[in-house]
């Protein structure tokens, strides 16, 4: 009889993540029953490309749902693309950075492994937020000064949260932290692109950030191999990898809460503040 494979990870006290060899995952409450259930304990042993990418995706999906939040397209418009291209910026400026950081330390506790797929990343990400500068200024923005200026209310926990993982004293969990943030712009397909572009005045490319961060650019593949890379782990790093994931979900969704309601006026209001003049967005 063929071996069923399964992966599981309690991501609280309440709720564990558990998948199968299917790439199919559920979640199972073991606030009530504790140890008599065997979710509650930490998995041994090996995962499969599939468990792990349903153990991954389940984070994902749980740390928006746990928020109140759900993993779909908001309604489009400038000004609100303009504040995630703003936000994004804070997040690709300290990437590789970060990543060199939690590498460097990795190397002293002997994971050469971990260390040079962080270093992988972060030479890939080197210069996505030059990205966003480009685009804001082919909107006739002053990029330096608006980001300079501005760190959007919704994306400062998320920034937090990145620099902690990145300074804990075994930081396995920044991969964790990526993987939430690449699979989510991987949802982004060609028609979502081409419509946000097609908020730009006529003649207008601001989307160098966002086609790289989407299906049609490396984001899809960066998943793959992720997926690929921690499926590879010993047990105890892909639990630290989904917990991260799972708390990497929940404060994206709580950005969603905070800056999401806020009005276009609003969102103009705070960019014009950061770049000290008025704007003009349909120029």
């Amino acid at each position: 009889m063929q071996e069923i494979t399964a992966e599981w990870v309690a991501v609280s006290d309440e709720i564990a993540i558990v998948s199968r060899e299917t790439g199919q995952f559920w979640f199972v409450d073991i606030g009530a029953l504790g140890d008599l259930i065997p979710f509650a304990k930490p998995m041994t042993g090996n995962g499969t490309r599939a468990s792990t990418a349903g153990l991954l995706n389940g984070a994902v999906a749980l740390g928006f749902a746990s928020e109140g939040a759900e993993l779909k397209e908001r309604p489009a418009t400038l000004p609100k693309y303009l504040l995630d291209l703003i936000g994004s910026y804070h997040i690709t400026r300290r990437t590789p950075g970060h990543f060199a950081q939690a590498a460097k330390r990795l190397r002293e506790l002997k994971r050469p492994d971990l260390a040079a797929y962080l270093d992988m990343h972060g030479r890939e990400e080197t210069g996505h937020d030059r990205l966003v500068l480009k685009d804001l200024r082919a909107l006739g923005l002053p990029a330096e000064t608006i980001v300079a200026n501005l760190v959007p209310e919704g994306m400062q926990p998320l920034c937090d949260l990145f620099d902690d993982l990145c300074a804990a004293d075994y930081p396995v969990g920044c991969i964790g932290y990526c993987y939430c943030f690449e699979s989510t712009a991987a949802m982004k397909k060609q028609p979502e692109v081409e419509a946000l572009e097609a908020l730009c005045p006529a003649g207008v490319y601001a989307s160098r950030f966002l086609r790289t961060h989407s299906a049609i650019g490396s984001e899809a593949g960066h998943v793959e191999e992720m997926i690929d890379f921690i499926a590879g782990l010993a047990a105890s790093d892909r639990t630290e990898i989904v917990k991260a994931t799972y708390r990497t979900a929940r404060t994206m969704a709580g950005r969603l809460r905070r800056d999401g309601p806020l009005s276009d006026a609003a969102i103009l209001a705070k960019i014009e503040a950061a770049a000290g003049r008025e704007i003009h967005l349909d120029a």
